[in-house]
């Protein structure tokens, strides 16, 4: 995907990612797209940075990196949301475009892509797009509903009984 589809993308997750978490559509639904909109733009943009510098679809394009970012708001408390913007920029790669992403950069060079994907100037790039954080966001709807509170956390009732019987 191109810059555009990535900020569309985003802003798209933002606006249904807020419905997801607050559903009333009321003013706090409109803060709460306004508290996402920042980080899942800069989370969308993040591993493109790569194109000044070191690989292109690899350097930032991994799931070391991820990981990184994804440890952020559990160790630093911050940056909450900017995985989510990184993760979809990564599945924008795989399923959207013709050429893929190294996710095991740098232990392996072999881009991964699903041959569904559409080239960066083709006039269905953004109509994939649109499809992909359509499916982006039924996932994040089932994560929010079954497995965790995405603004908290905290993990729902069933997850939560499967974790405390694990042995520790």
């Amino acid at each position: 995907m191109n810059k555009k589809g990535h900020v569309l993308n985003a802003i798209l997750l933002a606006i249904g990612l807020a419905y997801i978490l607050r559903p009333s559509g009321d003013v706090e639904t409109f803060v709460t797209m306004a508290e996402l909109f920042v980080p899942l733009v800069l989370g969308a943009l993040f591993p493109d940075v790569d194109t000044a510098f070191g690989r292109h679809r690899k350097t930032l394009h991994n799931l070391p990196v991820l990981a990184v970012v994804l440890a952020y708001p559990i160790y630093f408390g911050n940056l909450q949301y900017v995985w989510i913007g990184v993760a979809t920029h990564y599945l924008l790669d795989v399923l959207g475009s013709k050429r893929g992403i190294a996710l095991f950069y740098p232990l392996l060079d072999t881009e991964y892509g699903l041959p569904i994907g559409v080239t960066t100037s083709s006039r269905w790039a953004d109509t994939l797009t649109v499809v992909i954080t359509l499916a982006e966001l039924a996932a994040l709807a089932l994560v929010q509903v079954f497995l965790v509170d995405l603004a908290t956390g905290t993990p729902r009732d069933a997850v939560a009984t499967v974790l405390a019987g694990l042995p520790v």
